[in-house]
């Protein structure tokens, strides 16, 4: 079961944030992953990412030891994880997208995450996507800007290509 808990939260000190996603996914056998909602085109493009990294696992075909990192590989539509760290939660204030999977999935340990609808595409999110995905300016002229989220998912699709 893939579960995603949206909102905002204002993060002090990254460290012991990490470290309670790491105590939490330990003790409740879940692997949980946390993402900059600001750096993501939408539900769909998360809900794919979790699947083909589910798959890359299945099939023995992984890159990272964990699942919880390969989701942030496939979700950032790389390899390399230096990359893909940019779609991570920061110090301060953000915009989050806290993604579970598991059988239980209880993440009440996170109750400073304000619930609020943060993870859907909109505009706003154009320059940070077009950045981090590296979508041309040929690609949208093509495509059309409103075509976006699904150049996102088609670098998320590529990643098993590009191994």
């Amino acid at each position: 079961m893939i579960h995603i808990l949206e909102g905002t939260i204002f993060i002090d000190n990254m460290e012991k944030f990490l470290g309670k996603i790491k105590k939490t996914s330990k003790d409740n056998n879940v692997v949980i992953q946390a993402f900059d909602a600001d750096k993501l085109a939408g539900e769909e493009h998360i809900r794919f990412a979790v699947k083909k990294a589910m798959n890359s696992f299945k099939a023995g075909r992984n890159i990272a030891n964990d699942l919880a990192k390969e989701i942030m590989l496939y979700a950032a539509g790389t390899r390399q994880i230096n990359r893909a760290m940019k779609l991570g939660v920061h110090n301060g204030e953000n915009n989050i997208a806290l993604v579970a999977i598991g059988e239980i999935i209880d993440l009440s340990a996170f109750d400073e995450i304000t619930p609020k609808p943060v993870l859907q595409y909109d505009n706003s999110k154009n320059d940070a996507l077009l950045e981090i995905f590296n979508i041309t300016k040929e690609e949208l002229k093509a495509r059309g800007e409103d075509k976006i989220p699904e150049l996102v998912i088609e670098r998320v699709a590529l990643v098993d290509v590009i191994k």
